[in-house]
């Protein structure tokens, strides 16, 4: 009998451990403080990782024999591809969570992933206009990555503005949380577009076989502008998310001595 209760009373506690837990990491209150203290060493890394990306590509890695220096934006183009598809995964995944388990902080973090994704999708459109007039001499080509990418940029345009035009917090997330979940097979068709897109590069991109021939610097500067890029994302994420965090618990006893000083 002893035993029995000892038992349920550990498991008791066991329980309210794992309610607390639950609570410091998931909620807005809990995550607050973490966010904070991710974002400098978030920002060492994006500062050092861009850093050694840059440098690579620039002054280690050699001309293309065909295009030149021309080249070297695809250090710029791919990372960016990259990071812009990433982030938007992430806020499919933060937008499903939310839907599911009606968690208020993933619907926060995909409102805060957004305007840095279509920052990187801008990039990429943009680079890879230069791509374009660099090898063929026309400033768009209607690939299907391309194309895809386009609908990836109007995607995150249509998430941010769903939340800009519906006053109704609840009403937006849900809009833009199904709009994001349809928006997953852009992501997909970019990645069946990634043959064609690889060729399109002509040997400046990876493959997964090594057949397009990629140096080992080259390799190194793309991974550490992509992690950089990452880095940098989330910074500017949970920079934003923290202020979204204040505006949608402004009316909490634990935000109001942080609202003058937020982030």
């Amino acid at each position: 009998m002893f035993l029995s209760e000892r038992s349920v009373l550990v498991q008791g506690i066991l329980k309210d451990l794992e309610r607390r837990a639950w609570y410091l990491y998931c909620s807005p209150e809990g995550f607050y403080p973490i966010a904070g203290a991710m974002i400098p060493w978030l920002a060492a890394v994006a500062l050092i990782a861009c850093s050694v990306g840059i440098c690579l590509g620039l002054f280690v890695v050699p001309a293309d024999p065909q295009l030149g220096e021309a080249a070297r934006i695809v250090f710029i183009h791919v990372p960016a591809s990259w990071v812009a598809m990433l982030m938007f995964l992430a806020m499919a995944g933060a937008a499903g969570i939310g839907l599911i388990f009606n968690a208020q902080l993933a619907a926060m973090a995909a409102i805060a992933l957004a305007p840095t994704g279509l920052l990187f999708a801008f990039f990429d459109l943009w680079t890879g206009s230069l791509w374009d007039k660099a090898i063929s001499g026309n400033w768009w080509e209607w690939s299907l990555s391309t194309l895809s990418e386009l609908v990836l940029a109007s995607l995150y345009v249509g998430f941010i503005g769903f939340h800009t035009a519906i006053e109704d917090l609840q009403r937006a997330n849900k809009a833009g949380s199904w709009l994001l979940l349809a928006g997953v097979l852009s992501v997909l068709v970019n990645f069946v577009a990634v043959p064609s897109w690889a060729a399109h590069h002509q040997g400046a991109l990876p493959s997964a076989t090594g057949a397009l021939g990629l140096g080992t610097f080259q390799l190194a500067s793309l991974l550490a502008m992509g992690l950089g890029f990452i880095a940098y994302g989330g910074v500017a994420a949970l920079l934003r998310l923290r202020c979204v965090i204040l505006e949608g618990e402004r009316q909490s006893s634990w935000s109001a001595p942080r609202g003058a000083s937020a982030p």
